[in-house]
């Protein structure tokens, strides 16, 4: 059996950990989860009922992702290539993400 490859080591921290730092990490990181959902593009969706049977309205938003898309959309239209810059702003905000993420998580 080959070994994983992939080896995962986090050294524990030197100073003493204090849970109560930890409870209000959530608030912390407001700021910068609302910077994430303006660079990212957020979508909200709110469906209701009305008494009558079977009519349903629906109503979508999107902000923020939606001024960062269209541009290239119109390059992959036109030029039929993916930028590298494109590229490697997406894997640095895919990092980003991931790091607010484990953040959170931890």
């Amino acid at each position: 059996m080959e070994p994983y490859p992939v080896s995962f080591s986090v050294d524990y921290p030197d100073r003493s950990l204090n849970r109560l730092t930890s409870a209000f990490r959530i608030f912390t990181v407001i700021p910068i989860a609302i910077v994430l959902g303006m660079l990212e593009g957020t979508s909200s969706s709110a469906w209701h009922t009305t008494g009558t049977a079977g009519s349903s309205s629906g109503r979508t938003i999107a902000a923020g992702g939606g001024l960062l898309i269209a541009p290239i959309v119109v390059m992959l239209l036109f030029r039929r290539k993916y930028p590298r810059w494109w590229f490697d702003w997406n894997l640095e905000l895919l990092r980003f993400t991931n790091r607010i993420g484990a953040y959170l998580a931890l």
